[in-house]
């Protein structure tokens, strides 16, 4: 990086480290759900989506999942609905709230992009042990876990 220096301190020099992976991960991973007609985002909605209960689960549940504000995760399902990803039907329970459902050509997709996006991940964890993955991990969730609180200004 030439001649940059920082004065961070290791503490946010590791949360930035984490926040640089994440970002080099989603650019790099992104790659592969363009293909298939989907951003990161997307991609995302359809997992969570998948992995729900029949399917289907809210807009305010998918979105809290995905650490997206509600507004976001709208404009996202709307784009997944309009080409056939997903749909949205009311809630037999309460007629307030929409339902958001994964599509066969939604699973379709995710089953055709579940081998390119294994390899991709095993390439980009390669070199690490099952230990070291598991020790990475268990720091993460800690990490995660024990969000500092905000303190007023």
């Amino acid at each position: 990086m030439g001649d940059y220096e920082n004065d961070l301190s290791t503490d946010e020099k590791i949360i930035m480290a984490l926040v640089r992976a994440a970002e080099q991960y989603k650019k790099e991973s992104g790659d592969i759900f363009r293909k298939y007609g989907l951003t990161f985002s997307q991609y995302n909605a359809l997992r969570v989506l998948d992995a729900s209960a029949h399917g289907r689960s809210t807009i305010t549940n998918v979105s809290r999942t995905m650490l997206v504000s509600g507004a976001n995760m709208t404009g996202v399902a709307k784009r997944l609905e309009k080409a056939g990803f997903l749909y949205r039907k009311g809630d037999p329970s309460d007629e307030r709230l929409t339902l958001l459902v994964i599509s066969s050509k939604g699973k379709e997709t995710l089953q055709q992009i579940s081998r390119e996006k294994d390899r991709f991940v095993e390439d980009y964890l390669s070199g690490y042990s099952p230990e070291e993955k598991g020790m990475f991990f268990s720091m993460l969730k800690k990490v995660i876990k024990k969000r500092p609180q905000r303190r007023a200004a």
